[in-house]
């Protein structure tokens, strides 16, 4: 059963007067630099309010008011080297504990080079790669976007002790900052369920107060406590208090951060604050009544925490002389940050992916050295499908990679839905090859944290229509290098099957694939046989990006896509078409399943027929298309995704732009109408293009 606290020692008080007595100072806290802090965090909101913002200086700005004084006693207590923060956008005061300098912090809030991001983000999503100290994860800009990394790194925590004996991680801990209205995401629920689950060392910090913009928390929580809707949770140590009483926040902060170091599972520690602004700063607040205004500023932590310390610690004049330190600080910090340029317009194309600059934080970052791999395929033994392929390739990489461990929903025992990683738990063990509870957001936000932690996380998702609920956690990953200019990334290699088997239907057998594109930062694969889909997988898995790898159902055991396995080390790069069948009078672009559609339709014709199989989608090879094109001066593009919206528009529209002198008949696309995929297989039939259908294309277009 869970552990439960509703306060602090009630010694901590004068029963009589409810002042905080004198000798409830707790002298393993740095109280004089709690203050400061606290007072630090002050002056950079008002800094911000009353200046910085009116002057249009600052544009996006969320006071921590309220929240200062106990975020600040949470980050003194963070002292282990591993330990990790994922906070919110008001969570600059914890930030501050870290050591994040003030030049830094203001200059991000004004958007300037030096910053979290160099302008590229809002100043209050901030990052923070720590190699002396905690860092501070990126954090993301939706709410509750920051659960599942945390408990993805919290697990990594687990793995470097437990499955690496690494001493060097003993007792880190991840802490994932939240407000109440957070605790209703999917992300809350889902990390919860893995913490809990797995007895992470994970604390969940859950800054309650009452309101989510304008929306009071009984819309979040049933009785708007959800402290005391958990105590049930098995392997949960649940605390419950007022954020604003030093002594009180001090306790249960100490309570719940030594709960979790001690290897007592996962703690949630509920603290409630006011909130003394709005949600922002254009938040007038007219949704609080006057009297709910008035009570929340006399439950302001700083003058409780004056109390605290004046004259127990420190008199009037030394309280004073903080808080002048604390300012002065703020407005030198001010002139610097206000100094700095803004950086380079002609650099934002950079970091979208990795270049020859690592970044600072996340990834093997040389702590792996990969074999070479080699580009000259070099077969062994008989032909075997895809499945097997991608199977022995997971197998070679598992045994060179010690970082590298592999899950999802039913690939342990089971296997994988489709038998690709049977063997693989039996082989390298139920902590690198495990399954996971029901939740894709939980699948890939834990993967992203594993990746900052320094593993290489290989997360399948059943199939495409199931990727869906890890949207925000896809975006948030691919973006993660750009948006922090190169100081952290998290690269994985997601393996996901994809288009129909035999028959279809709306719900396993969408390829949409195009929506990966469209997300920077990710490299999306489409192999269309084994060789292919062997060297696509090693590269990714030696790369340092993430690479969407998708798995299409029909070739997973198609005899056209079987080859021989090409070799332990053989990789294929990115970007690198491959032409299937060579001509002269039309070039057809195709990947996936329909490349074996269009060698069909390309052998049963009379014309001299060109097949290009892309094979990567991001980044795909023009060059080798336009080459083509300026040869047969025809194009046709075929894929098994909708039309409207589709990659082939793309390719379309780039052949248009750059080949158009050089074409004799407009481009022609085939694809699927735009509706969900039928299941019966004679409707599945009428829809996908199959070489019947393609004939008949080329026929029209070599004629026109």
């Amino acid at each position: 059963m869970p552990k439960t606290a509703a306060h602090a020692p009630d010694s901590a008080f004068d029963a009589q007067s409810g002042a905080i007595a004198s000798n409830a100072i707790d002298p393993s806290i740095d109280w004089r630099r709690v203050a400061y802090l606290t007072q630090l965090s002050r002056a950079l909101d008002a800094l911000e309010e009353t200046r910085l913002v009116p002057e249009k200086k600052v544009l996006y700005q969320f006071s921590a008011r309220g929240h200062d004084m106990a975020q600040v006693l949470l980050g003194t207590l963070l002292t282990h080297k591993h330990d990790a923060i994922c906070g919110y956008y008001r969570s600059r005061p914890i930030l501050l504990s870290l050591g994040v300098d003030l030049v830094e912090a203001l200059g991000s809030s004004l958007a300037r080079a030096g910053g979290y991001s160099d302008g590229r983000d809002i100043g209050v999503v901030f990052n923070y790669p720590n190699p002396d100290g905690p860092s501070a994860l990126p954090m993301c800009g939706g709410v509750g976007a920051q659960y599942t990394p945390t408990a993805g790194w919290a697990q990594a925590i687990k793995f470097r002790t437990e499955t690496l004996s690494d001493p060097d991680y003993k007792s880190a801990i991840g802490v994932v900052l939240g407000g109440e209205a957070s605790v209703a995401t999917n992300g809350f629920w889902s990390a919860l369920t893995i913490a809990t689950t797995l007895k992470l060392p994970m604390l969940f910090y859950v800054e309650d107060n009452g309101y989510g913009i304008s929306v009071p928390s009984y819309f979040q929580t049933p009785g708007q406590n959800i402290a005391a809707n958990l105590k049930s949770f098995k392997n949960l140590t649940v605390l419950d208090g007022d954020g604003t009483d030093p002594v009180e926040a001090a306790a249960l902060i100490k309570e719940g951060v030594s709960a979790v170091r001690d290897g007592d599972g996962p703690c949630l520690l509920r603290l409630r604050v006011p909130r003394l602004q709005g949600h922002s700063f254009q938040d007038t607040q007219t949704y609080k009544s006057e009297e709910r205004v008035e009570e929340e500023w006399a439950r302001d932590p700083l003058p409780k925490l004056k109390a605290h310390l004046v004259p127990a610690l420190m008199n009037e004049t030394e309280w004073a002389e903080i808080e002048q330190r604390a300012s002065a600080d703020v407005e030198a910090a001010r002139e610097t940050a206000e100094s700095l340029p803004v950086a380079d317009p002609q650099t934002v194309m950079r970091h979208v992916f990795s270049d020859e600059e690592p970044q600072a934080m996340g990834g093997l970052r040389g702590s792996y050295d990969a074999h070479e791999g080699d580009a000259t395929p070099r077969p062994e033994g008989a032909r075997i499908n895809m499945v097997t392929a991608i199977r022995k390739t997971l197998d070679r990489e598992l045994s060179l990679n010690e970082k590298m461990v592999v899950f999802g929903e039913d690939v342990g025992p089971k296997g994988g839905v489709h038998a690709v990683t049977l063997g693989l738990q039996d082989k390298y063990g139920a902590d690198r090859v495990f399954d996971t509870s029901l939740s894709e957001e939980g699948i890939i936000g834990r993967a992203v944290g594993m990746a900052l932690n320094g593993l290489l996380p290989v997360p399948e998702i059943q199939f495409r229509k199931y990727a869906e609920p890890a949207v925000e956690q896809i975006s948030d990953c691919g973006s993660m290098r750009w948006r922090t200019n190169n100081r952290f990334a998290a690269p994985m290699v997601v393996r996901m099957p994809v288009g129909f088997f035999k028959c279809g239907d709306p719900w396993h057998s969408q390829t949409n694939e195009v929506q990966f594109v469209h997300t920077p930062g990710w490299k999306v694969a489409v192999p269309s046989n084994a060789e292919d889909a062997v060297g696509l997988l090693r590269a990714a898995l030696r790369g340092d990006d993430p690479v969407m790898f998708l798995e299409h159902r029909a070739m997973l055991d198609a005899a056209s896509a079987r080859r021989a396995y090409p070799g332990n080390d053989f990789i294929l790069p990115f970007g690198e078409a491959k032409t299937t069948m060579e001509g002269d009078d039309i070039t057809i672009v195709t990947w996936g399943a329909m490349v074996e559609r269009c060698e069909k339709a390309a052998a049963a014709s009379s014309r001299s027929v060109e097949v290009i199989d892309l094979r990567t989608l991001a980044p795909w090879d023009k060059e080798t298309v336009l080459a083509s094109i300026a040869r047969t001066h025809r194009c046709l593009i075929v894929h098994e995704d909708l039309q409207t919206g589709g990659f082939g528009g793309e390719i379309a529209a780039i052949v248009a732009d750059e080949a158009f002198l050089d074409l004799d008949a407009p481009v022609a696309r085939m694809t699927m109408p735009d509706v969900p995929s039928p299941h019966n297989p004679a409707l599945l039939n009428a829809v996908v293009p199959d070489a019947e259908q393609i004939g008949a294309k080329i026929e029209e277009l070599c004629n026109f």
